[in-house]
């Protein structure tokens, strides 16, 4: 007996949208607009939130990094005459580190030298990083052909490099770049390595450009460049003593990475006259993320939801007007013995119909423009399942909360009052 009368119901309200679908089509474009506009906006702030938090995890959950940084006072030093400016980590500063605090694993200092690298006639300006033969596995980047620097290779101070794909591309566009002899800054190098690309030109852990990396030995490149750079611009020189450009701390323990990096601070601190030093958490920098997606999203979807609120005052506003033109009917229904809930239940019908409908349609909509934004802008969108879900029983809930007004009106009508009314 249930399901014919919910069939009947059912089919009555449809009959009911039917016949005025100019108006009904109207009346959903609030409850459209909002679930499209719901799920296209979290998709982007969903995508957004992904790529930087997965910049962040390549930086390493258990790593601390720690920059080298230019005192404000050092900045303007640049002058024929100028003293050398000296300032940022140093080799002690590494040594204290890997001592005296129990829970670091390891640490990889680097040391990053601009210049020009030279094959052929070809000649490209690139980061020339001195570093450690571990530093792959602990700035998560991989090698894909070759390999990276050895411990003997280290020990021997050998000319030998790795080259990062981009510079690969560049200097060896129709060659193999493996056992190959490059001019960095008047030395000549083996190659030994191509690194893994990485697609993007963000910064990596040394602070400069990811596709423009050449890494050789750490001891290299304190004995071919030493720890001085001298530079010259507009015809000033700019003389610089940076021993270490970065330190990569890792941790090993995920839980005691914060409490590192604030022994690390004071260590530092106790070190350094100037704060010419920075240090990075990307644990926290990571938690941070989280927090912020989780505010934008909050943000995105109360945006969004006042369109589904619009819409909703919509439906109840037709609803309203549906009541009133319906009066004869709804008489002739309670004459009949048609019962309040009977009622009711018949315009909530209408309502959640009119709502669903445009929940569905929003659906395909709000799927389809994170689609074209991706296609066209090249920008990172995520559709969750959870997004497209909600939108849909929010729609449905804003057409039962704002038609349960105008059913309430329609079934408490006197049915004599109601025949009577032309």
């Amino acid at each position: 007996m249930f399901p014919v009368l919910a069939k009947r119901i059912f089919i009555l309200g449809l009959m009911s949208i039917w016949r005025h679908r100019l108006r009904s089509a109207l009346t959903i474009l609030g409850i459209v607009f909002g679930v499209c506009s719901v799920i296209a906006m979290l998709a982007i702030g969903e995508g957004a939130s992904y790529e930087a938090q997965e910049q962040i995890k390549k930086l390493g959950s258990q790593n601390i990094i720690i920059k080298s940084v230019k005192p404000p006072e050092n900045e303007n030093v640049n002058t024929e005459t100028a003293r050398m400016s000296e300032y940022g980590l140093t080799y002690k500063d590494a040594e204290r580190i890997s001592s005296t605090i129990p829970t670091v694993e390891v640490i990889v200092p680097a040391r990053t030298i601009r210049g020009d690298i030279v094959y052929r006639r070809k000649k490209l300006d690139a980061n020339v990083i001195g570093t450690v033969p571990w530093y792959p596995r602990i700035s998560n980047q991989k090698v894909s052909e070759g390999r990276f620097i050895s411990e003997q290779e280290m020990k021997d101070f050998k000319n030998v490099c790795v080259l990062s794909s981009e510079i690969a591309r560049r200097l060896f566009t129709f060659e193999h770049p493996i056992g190959k002899v490059i001019k960095i800054k008047g030395d000549y190098y083996r190659v030994i390595g191509i690194m893994e690309g990485s697609g993007t030109t963000s910064t990596n852990n040394s602070g400069s450009e990811f596709l423009l990396n050449l890494f050789i030995p750490l001891t290299a490149a304190r004995s071919r460049f030493g720890d001085i750079i001298m530079t010259r611009t507009a015809g000033a020189y700019n003389i610089e003593k940076v021993e270490l450009h970065q330190i990569i701390v890792k941790v090993n323990n995920l839980l005691e990475v914060m409490n590192t990096s604030e022994i690390i601070r004071s260590i530092l601190k106790r070190g350094h006259k100037d704060l010419d030093y920075e240090i990075v958490v990307p644990l926290e920098l990571l938690r941070q993320a989280e927090r912020t997606k989780r505010i934008f999203n909050i943000v995105l979807g109360s945006i969004a939801a006042i369109s589904l609120l619009v819409g909703g005052i919509g439906i109840m506003n037709i609803m309203l007007a549906s009541v009133t033109e319906r009066t004869r009917e709804i008489g002739i229904r309670r004459a009949l013995g048609a019962k309040r809930r009977d009622i009711i239940v018949q315009f909530l019908t209408e309502t959640i119909l009119l709502s669903s409908g445009g929940g569905i349609i929003g659906l395909m909509i709000g799927i389809l423009i994170p689609f074209f934004i991706t296609y066209f802008s090249e920008m990172m969108t995520i559709i969750r399942l959870w997004s497209l879900v909600s939108a849909f029983s929010i729609s449905i809930m804003i057409g039962l909360i704002f038609g349960i007004y105008p059913a309430y009106r329609a079934a408490i009508m006197n049915p004599i009052t109601a025949l009577r009314h032309e």
